[in-house]
């Protein structure tokens, strides 16, 4: 029985592991294929796996149809989507909102409490 050298223990290191790279990129192909198939099965997005983003009617518990939609196809996006804009309106605590989308919880408390969306207006 011959003993492997140190420089033979190297080479096949490195075989293993483009071995393993391979195989790992191999994987990572079918899982991604998966996924994208289970996205396009359920009508997903981005906010329904977590990365942000709002929750789909299908996560909410809706079923959705989207026809005319090929399946695969990304959705177009309005073109302020994601924008950032100037807040519009502040609390004493620093809490602000552009006045876009769902009124944050600290100005609906106050609104509830009696004080006026105009108390909040950034001048």
């Amino acid at each position: 029985m011959t003993q492997k050298t140190y420089q033979q223990i190297l080479k096949q290191i490195e075989g293993l592991q483009a071995e393993a790279e391979k195989q790992r990129r191999a994987e990572v192909a079918d899982v991604i294929a998966k996924i994208r198939s289970a996205i396009v099965t359920y009508g997903l997005t981005a906010g329904d796996l977590g990365f942000g983003g709002t929750r789909s009617a299908a996560a909410k518990g809706a079923t959705r149809k989207k026809p005319g939609r090929k399946p695969g196809r990304p959705r177009k996006v309005a073109a302020a989507s994601g924008r950032k804009v100037a807040p519009k309106f502040r609390d004493e605590n620093g809490n602000t909102w552009a006045g876009r989308g769902k009124r944050p919880v600290w100005l609906r408390t106050a609104l509830a409490s009696g004080r006026k969306l105009e108390d909040f207006a950034i001048k």
